[in-house]
């Protein structure tokens, strides 16, 4: 409840200050409120303000002063004012020591129990205290100067060498059944402690995946990072496969298996946050690697806008998910984010009054109100076998992970002929692609015409950095390429996504821009992904073309019946509007 005022509190206090309208203040109240998030996390995700921002007015509300500490760089001095430990379980941060006086940072003004920390710490050592408010970030960033993910194993290592030969390490926090959530402690055992710390700073750096692979020397961990893989640490050989062991205790896997791959999970509370970790271990030549997708529970689904789907592409996807029966299909290669938009049409279907049955290989989002299955290949519960029975639940929706073969092929359109509203993914290079691959699984082509209704095709391209966003300039020949890739897209198209691009003649040199770079985003120039996208509405025009056996879907076919955009030139789009960079849209879209 007290959270609940505090967030009312700083809704009015916006108003007050003109930042947001009086009707948009209560917009955001009730989608905060049905999306169970917080206001900070809403305000963030529908991108009203930063987080610096947030913190910056909620010290002005408070009367505290605001500090940007998100580059700072502390002292020793400073830092061994409070212990690491203290510092992370009570969110405070001492980032300047001058004399008897103390700077220390707090990202919640109303919590005591800090304060209290704060104050008899500096009681014991005669230090005066100027509190200042600090952003997560900003914390955050203090936090990674008191001990680094090289420094932490390298500890870790030496605990290990003394270890006498053979000893058998105490296992921390296995699973007691499949949902039981347990809690993460780095002070047990050396491997447990390097595991651990592997897991820990992949969360913290918004990794994907971790990967951890045996080289003919070493073994080398490596983060997914925004789609791409950055090796962050090289450990001795020697402890391959006890850190292999110990993650196969936590994820109940067989420790005597080596032969064969095993996948398992694992659920845990990491720097307070529920994480779940999907583990597939995989037998190579005399080691087995593991990788290790991580799923944040905490997160919540995003939207389509959130995701980058919007005009267009949207409509037409709200449009057809009101249809009761036929075929939505998402396309795109492993790791192109069709699981995670699968699950944002999930959302916007889920009512009180729809029976939505899923089948997935794992189950990555949990839905609130969905029934969710996930198959089990191994026991003959397969995506064929798993959607007969389905069809006996009553659906209304049905959503199956991934059409791998003739059969299920088969079911989902029959699914969808009979009155069911299927969603599904396949693995093909665009939408129109969509339609050969299906019948090459013998799906005959008057059954696809009358079943399909939306097929969707994306990729995933990084971000830009925004706290390091700038204008670059780009040759006159690029230039060109880049009006004549979006020659076909028209003008009115243009002017609704880029305000103030009237035609391709507006495009110029210096239209674009990138990342240079900063502590923000590790220097990399980019801070998460954007979905680029092509949606075909498949009206009955095209359901006429796909039924004709002596025809095949073109481009050209398409666009005389809508106002089709490629994923390339939605990506230019994105480049244009300042999303993404020129360079993302062509390594993630490789013609």
């Amino acid at each position: 409840m007290a959270e609940e005022m505090v967030n009312n509190n700083f809704l009015e206090f916006l108003g007050k200050k003109n930042i947001i309208s009086s009707d948009k203040l209560e917009e955001i109240k009730k989608m905060a409120l049905s999306t169970e998030k917080a206001i900070d996390d809403f305000l963030i995700g529908q991108k009203i303000l930063n987080i610096e921002k947030i913190t910056e007015l909620k010290a002005e509300m408070t009367g505290l002063i605001y500090k940007d500490i998100t580059t700072m760089k502390a002292d020793e001095k400073a830092l061994g004012v409070f212990s690491f430990e203290v510092a992370k379980n009570y969110k405070i941060v001492c980032f300047q020591k001058d004399g008897d006086k103390i700077s220390v940072g707090l990202t919640d003004p109303y919590d005591s129990k800090a304060i209290e920390a704060v104050n008899f710490s500096a009681k014991e050592q005669d230090l005066k205290v100027e509190y200042f408010l600090v952003s997560e970030d900003g914390l955050n960033n203090i936090y990674n100067q008191y001990q680094n993910l090289q420094k932490e194993i390298s500890t870790a290592l030496e605990s290990k060498a003394e270890e006498e030969a053979g000893e058998e390490e105490e296992p921390i926090g296995e699973n007691e059944g499949e949902e039981e959530l347990v809690e993460e402690n780095v002070s047990s055992a050396p491997v447990a402690k390097i595991v651990s710390v592997i897991i820990r700073h992949a969360v913290e750096e918004k990794a994907s995946d971790i990967h951890i692979e045996p080289m003919q020397k070493n073994t080398r961990i490596r983060y997914r990072i925004d789609g791409l893989l950055r090796t962050s640490l090289i450990l001795p050989k020697s402890i391959h496969s006890a850190v292999v062991g110990r993650i196969k205790v936590l994820a109940k896997l067989k420790l005597d298996e080596t032969r064969i791959p095993q996948d398992g999970r694992i659920r845990l509370l990491v720097n307070k946050k529920e994480i779940d970790f999907r583990i597939s271990v995989m037998p190579l030549m005399g080691e087995e690697k593991v990788v290790m997708r991580i799923l944040d529970l905490g997160k919540g689904i995003p939207t389509l806008p959130d995701l980058g789907y919007d005009h267009r592409a949207l409509q037409v996807i709200k449009e057809n998910i009101k249809k009761t029966f036929g075929l939505l299909l998402i396309t795109g290669p492993t790791g192109s984010g069709k699981s995670t938009t699968l699950a944002a049409v999930l959302e916007m279907l889920n009512k009180d009054e729809v029976n939505i049955i899923t089948l997935e290989d794992p189950v990555e989002y949990y839905v609130k109100g969905v029934n969710q299955s996930q198959i089990k290949p191994a026991i003959g519960y397969s995506f064929a076998t798993g959607l007969r029975s389905i069809l006996r639940q009553d659906p209304d929706v049905i959503m199956v992970g991934e059409i791998r073969d003739n059969e299920t092929a088969e079911l989902c359109i029959h699914a969808g002929l009979t009155g069911h509203f299927v969603l599904s993914t396949l693995h093909t290079n665009n939408a129109i692609d969509v339609i050969p691959r299906l019948l090459d699984m013998k799906v005959e082509p008057f059954l696809l015409g009358s079943t399909l209704n939306t097929l969707v095709a994306q990729r995933l391209a990084r971000r830009i950095c925004p706290n390091c966003k700038k204008k670059v300039s780009i040759a006159a020949d690029e230039v060109q390429k880049i009006k004549d890739m979006l020659k076909d897209v028209p003008e009115h198209v243009l002017k609704e996504r880029v305000p103030g691009l009237n035609s391709l003649s507006d495009i110029t040199d210096s239209i674009f821009s990138v990342g240079a770079g900063c502590s923000h985003c590790k220097n990399t120039g980019y801070s998460g992904r954007v979905a680029v996208v092509e949606v075909i509405d498949v009206n009955k025009d095209l359901q006429n073309i796909i039924m004709d056996s002596s025809r095949i879907l073109r481009e050209e076919d398409v666009r005389k019946t809508q106002e089709f955009i490629t994923m390339e030139q939605d990506g230019l789009i994105k480049a244009i509007q300042g999303i993404t960079t020129l360079q993302e849209v062509f390594r993630v879209i490789q013609d």
